[in-house]
């Protein structure tokens, strides 16, 4: 997975914008102006990305490349170095997950501005 590919499949999922709200490198990528992944144009290819505490820990013990979010609140962000010891289906699969938890947090009306259940439930991850 290279940086187009991470974004294209970013901006694939549904009311997702982006935008470089802290500087000019670092890509957020946001679904009803809520942050779900950011990337760092400038260093080597990682994301972080929102996850459920246990999963965070559990994705940490058992991948290298999954590390806490710097700058990020450590029980629900991992950042994940996209250095192809990852197979990409998991990475999409996480990115799903974090887009995932964002949408199902939100107020009933954008919920429904995106045209998902009110009641949306999450996908499992491994």
């Amino acid at each position: 997975m290279n940086i187009e590919e991470l974004r294209e499949y970013c901006l694939s999922k549904k009311g997702t914008t982006e935008s470089f709200p802290f500087d000019e490198t670092t890509l957020v990528f946001k679904v009803m102006n809520k942050m779900f992944a950011i990337t760092d144009l400038e260093k080597d290819l990682s994301i972080s990305i929102k996850c459920d505490p246990e999963l965070a820990i559990n994705l940490r013990e058992q991948y290298p490349a999954v590390k806490p979010a710097w700058h990020f609140n450590k029980a629900h962000w991992n950042n994940v170095i996209i250095d192809g010891s990852v197979d990409v289906s998991l990475i999409r699969e996480w990115i799903d997950h974090s887009y995932d938890l964002i949408v199902s947090k939100l107020p009933k009306k954008d919920k429904k501005v995106l045209g998902v259940p009110p009641t949306l439930k999450l996908r499992r991850t491994k």
